[in-house]
């Protein structure tokens, strides 16, 4: 029993399947490991490198900067959240990429393969956290300059 008693309390009470304890704390569902983390940073470091060293080459793209890596707590599948400088389209960047899905995998291989068992699965993601904070920091340059129209009719 626990300190104070919340462990039997728990285990005593009858939910309905659709009202088990674990909707009322996600964070049990969604916490990523200290091994998810490290190995994430790992692959983020890497694809970084082979980006800047062969991107260009493999595919016609200058500037692409890994923002964020997800990892399964197997380690078994990695989501990749990419962006791009100076692209016009980042839909078709990314689609560009995700053709070379299988050499970028081959190429982190080489640089993970005495640290891992199984190389992850990947998939890349556009991450347009950037064009949101573009967006939102214009919306304030509008307002600001609203309501320095405004000061200076009255």
């Amino acid at each position: 029993m626990g300190i104070w008693g919340f462990e039997n309390w728990l285990a005593q009470a009858t939910y309905p399947l659709s009202l088990t304890p674990y909707p009322y704390f996600p964070y049990l569902c969604t916490m990523e490991t200290k091994r998810q983390a490290k190995f994430a940073r790992q692959i983020q470091k890497d694809f970084g490198d082979i980006f800047l060293r062969e991107g260009q080459s493999l595919t016609g793209i200058k500037f692409i900067n890994v923002t964020q890596v997800r990892v399964s707590p197997d380690l078994g599948y990695a989501k990749i959240y990419i962006t791009f400088l100076n692209e016009k389209d980042p839909q078709r960047a990314l689609s560009v990429v995700r053709i070379h899905n299988k050499e970028l995998r081959k190429m982190l291989g080489a640089k993970i393969k005495d640290t891992v068992r199984k190389i992850p699965e990947i998939e890349f993601f556009y991450d347009d956290t950037m064009d949101f904070v573009e967006s939102i920091d214009k919306l304030f340059e509008q307002i600001h300059e609203s309501e320095h129209k405004e000061g200076k009719a009255e």
